[in-house]
């Protein structure tokens, strides 16, 4: 627990503004994935079948896009706001590292998504060692928690 709190406070300390701004872009972008993704689940469906990389049931097939399309609009929604940011990145890290490692490498139509995919899989990692910081939910919460009981 020491750790956590010791990268915390490391975050609080050395968080500039830029950050918050593009925690917000990136927030807002999984927002427009996932909205995406829910809008053509037919497609996703058939790039998972076509590739092969998933060999089960359609019922996990189906769990899978409906895991990704939520978990990006819901995950987004928390970093565009800053609320609990390093959980949302942490939830949302195993699907972008998916679409850096299996669908943009295999799909040659993807294929120019590929670096968006990688800057997006950074800051993630970078959001969940820096935080939500000051332009966020978190920190409203806090001050406001904080003031309440002095």
């Amino acid at each position: 627990m020491k750790y956590i709190e010791k990268i915390n406070s490391w975050g609080d300390r050395h968080h500039p503004k830029i950050i918050d701004i593009i925690r917000m872009l990136v927030g807002l972008l999984l927002i427009i994935k996932g909205y995406v993704y829910f809008n053509n689940a037919g497609y996703i469906r058939e790039a998972i079948i076509q590739y092969k990389l998933i060999r089960q049931s359609p019922d996990v097939i189906l769990a899978i896009i409906y895991y990704t399309t939520y978990i990006q609009l819901v995950g987004g929604a928390m970093i565009l706001l800053g609320l609990s940011t390093r959980i949302a990145s942490i939830c949302v890290l195993p699907i972008i590292i998916g679409a850096v490692f299996f669908i943009n490498v295999l799909d040659p139509y993807f294929n120019s998504e590929l670096w968006l995919s990688i800057l997006v899989l950074a800051l993630l990692l970078l959001f969940i060692i820096e935080g939500s910081g000051k332009l966020s939910l978190d920190y409203l919460l806090s001050d406001f928690k904080k003031n309440r009981y002095e």
